[in-house]
């Protein structure tokens, strides 16, 4: 049954605002009439990350509107041995590798968001418990918990998609007969795992329907985009007959299977070495090499002031690179903007008691149609919901691109009407009142989340390259290029390298 906005509790009092490039558009909640301002702290939205406010400097330079209005930088007299832009994973250990070579050296770091760090790269937890064969792919919802016997029986799809479904778990055929393996290997870089299931295994439309969202909480994008290399590397039905070997990952395999393939942990993320000076909501604009040392300006607010460094380092997003550095040669320009960072939504709501989800008895959920394509419990009283806006049928680059276009239009209670009606839909049948029993709404919108994976079969240079970022790195005067961007890693790993390797090519 549909809820009506009052059911749902989206008159409640919520804080909301809409921002654009830093400017205030209009309330989210102007159809709603106006909010008491005692009655809204008491219910807070609060949106993190890639905020207006921290892009709109960097969409200004992009867009050619800075300078005309910034007026001209203003020298604050401060010098450092190293400058580095970014204070995400990449900046934070390019800081640290630095101090570590220098223990006295001055360290300034600058970030255009309010908080250190940045997105967390995805976590790969525990496959989901449940499914929700939602109304948007099925007609009606229907929860199914996978961990039971017999659950494809009792999913909401075709009896000839159930059957091709369990041919695909229990008793898949070597879809390549003949071939070797790496010939079959070959084979399947060359697909998505979404075209595998249709074309080579010649399944029901319902399992793809089903099975597409599987690669989406991990990878920021659907099994429209994700590779059938990837999907037998991560074991993913299908491909049981192949008789490929279990012991090694393919080459063709991305960087972070072929890392998970071997159990090596991540990274760990990093904190900032105390000895580094930290300027949050502060952008950089312009950084240029000089003779004696390079310039480095940045936007507190109010003007642009200026800071002389002995070195920088870039641990930013490629893309960027190039209005900060307009002296950077063509070639490397071109190769900066071949880089397309995925973007990601995720949402923490507190609830005012957990109950409702202990009473439904899972932890994960995976949805296979609705905005937002999985819901889980985090102890003790919240729930993590991730979003994917790329749009998957175009592939991580293109689809990317896209889709952060339209995060960025996404009006905030656009946002929290979907939140609010999945929630619902998936508790309201173990008692669960979305109007009441939301304390806290928390989004964190990523337009730029997770570096490029290089993968099949979109990146057709993947394993043996070259990459773009071969032609876009090393040093230029002194200033080095080190985000995670740069680099063919898994995404997890990928800042931390960039990072070490950008202090080593400084310190030659």
């Amino acid at each position: 049954m549909s809820l009506t906005p009052r059911d749902l509790g989206l008159d409640r009092p919520i804080s909301r605002r809409d921002l654009f490039d830093g400017i205030a558009l209009a309330s989210l909640g102007s159809a709603l009439g106006p909010v008491p301002a005692a009655r809204a702290a008491s219910t807070p939205f609060a949106v993190r990350g890639d905020t207006a406010e921290a892009l709109s400097v960097p969409h200004a330079l992009r867009d050619g509107r800075f300078w005309e209005h910034a007026g001209a930088p203003e020298p604050t007299g401060e010098r450092y041995d190293l400058v580095v832009v970014g204070g995400g994973r990449a900046g934070v250990s390019a800081a640290n590798g630095w101090l570590l070579r220098h223990p006295s050296a001055r360290v300034l770091v600058l970030d255009n968001h309010d908080e250190l760090g940045g997105p967390r790269p995805p976590v790969r937890a525990a496959g989901p418990d449940a499914v929700m064969c939602d109304a948007e792919s099925f007609g009606a919802d229907t929860l199914v918990t996978t961990a039971s016997p017999g659950w494809i029986g009792r999913l909401p799809i075709a009896e000839a998609a159930r059957r091709d479904l369990l041919r695909l778990h229990e008793e898949p055929p070597d879809w390549f007969p003949g071939l070797s393996a790496e010939a079959k290997q070959e084979r399947l870089a060359e697909l998505t795992y979404s075209r595998f299931l249709r074309e080579v295994c010649g399944a029901h439309p319902d399992v793809e329907r089903f099975c597409r969202t599987m690669p989406s909480r991990d990878w920021a994008y659907d099994a429209r985009a994700f590779g059938a290399i990837d999907a037998w590397g991560t074991g993913y039905p299908g491909f049981g007959g192949l008789g490929l070997d279990r012991d090694k990952p393919s080459r063709y395999n991305s960087p972070t299977v072929r890392r998970d393939w071997h159990g090596e942990e991540p990274a760990a993320a990093p904190a900032l070495d105390g000895r580094a000076l930290l300027r949050l909501s502060s952008p950089v604009v312009s950084v240029r090499d000089g003779v004696s040392a390079a310039t480095v300006g940045y936007f507190d607010g109010d003007r642009v002031g200026t800071v002389e460094a002995g070195a920088v380092i870039l641990a930013c997003w490629s893309a960027v690179v190039p209005y900060l550095v307009p002296e950077l040669p063509e070639e490397r320009r071109r190769a900066l903007r071949q880089v397309v960072r995925v973007p990601a939504l995720h949402t923490t709501v507190r609830l005012r008691d957990p109950g409702a989800w202990r009473r439904l008895g899972v932890e994960r959920v995976r949805w296979t149609g609705a905005y937002w394509c999985a819901t889980e419990f985090a102890p003790p009283d919240s729930v993590r919901l991730v979003a994917t806006p790329c749009r998957s049928e175009l592939g991580p680059d293109a689809g990317s691109a896209a889709g952060r276009r339209e995060l960025i239009r996404t009006p905030y209670d656009v946002l929290e009407r979907t939140i609010r009606d999945q929630l619902a839909r998936l508790l309201g049948p173990v008692g669960f009142d979305p109007a009441g029993d939301i304390l806290e709404i928390t989004v964190n919108r990523r337009g730029h989340a997770y570096p490029p994976e290089h993968c099949r079969p979109w990146h057709a240079y993947h394993p043996d390259g070259p990459f773009p970022a071969d032609a876009a790195r090393g040093p230029f005067g002194r200033i080095a290029i080190g985000g995670s961007d740069s680099v063919p890693a898994a995404r997890a790993d990928a800042a931390v390298l960039a990072a070490h390797r950008a202090v080593a090519e400084l310190a030659r």
